[in-house]
């Protein structure tokens, strides 16, 4: 069983940055499975956000994160990182990191297996 734990989140003013984190234990390392982020904010569906191969090597967006989120992973620290910059007040959600035994990152959030807690960002304008 892999347990999920994401970090780094806050408050931050728009325009802004944040990288958050997820951290992997128990069960198979990371490199196992291909990884995402998810966002869920109050009221809305969870939507995908990022998705990341096994090694790094290719990775996807949803467009409204393109040329602003930055999906990477460090397979020697069970990591992976969603770093945001240009942060926009409609960013505002709860991220989630989850992980899938798909070939390559799925947008669709059943696919996944292994889900963290989630980690408060809020977009202040």
């Amino acid at each position: 069983q892999v347990q999920l734990v994401e970090s780094g989140g806050g408050l931050v003013q728009a325009g802004g940055s944040l990288r958050l984190s997820c951290v992997g234990s128990g069960g198979r390392t990371l490199s196992n499975y291909v990884m995402g982020w998810f966002r869920q904010a109050p009221g809305k569906e969870r939507e995908f956000v990022a998705g990341i191969s096994r090694g790094g090597g290719s990775t996807r967006y949803t467009d409204s994160v393109k040329g602003r989120f930055t999906i990477s992973r460090d397979n020697v620290k069970n990591t992976v990182y969603l770093q945001m910059n240009i942060l926009k007040p409609e960013d505002t959600a709860n991220y989630y990191c989850a992980a899938s035994a798909e070939v390559i990152p799925p947008v669709i959030s059943t696919l996944y297996r292994y889900w963290g807690q989630g980690t408060q960002v809020t977009v202040a304008s």
